[in-house]
């Protein structure tokens, strides 16, 4: 297990994450977010990482609360809401690092689709 933060940024918990948030799990250039969960508030760097190290089920975020901040840009650290990450066409909309585009396979993972 390797929680990390960046000066300044949240903490996010995993395996073997990186400073930009990639994980055991996901570790390719664009794999680069991680998620707050709403069971928890917490960042972890993928849903496996939360079902290895976490003492609970996760939740899913409902459609109502897509103004959340719960995605965090591995890149620059910024924290981008549901609806601006869902809607920022795989790239952080204030670095433009690239996001990887199979990240939409597990939206419903994560948030009310």
């Amino acid at each position: 297990m390797s929680d990390l933060t960046a000066v300044g940024a949240p903490l996010v918990h995993g395996l073997a994450v990186t400073a930009r948030t990639q994980c055991a799990h996901y570790h390719s250039e664009r794999d680069i977010i991680a998620i707050r969960h709403k069971c928890c508030g917490e960042y972890y760097a993928c849903i496996a990482c939360h079902e290895a190290l976490a003492d609970h089920a996760p939740q899913v975020w409902p459609r109502s609360e897509r103004a959340a901040k719960a995605v965090l840009c591995g890149n620059c650290h910024t924290e981008l809401s549901i609806s601006e990450y869902l809607a920022c066409g795989n790239a952080c909309p204030k670095c433009q690092a690239a996001f990887n585009p199979g990240c939409a396979n597990h939206y419903h993972l994560y948030f009310e689709m």
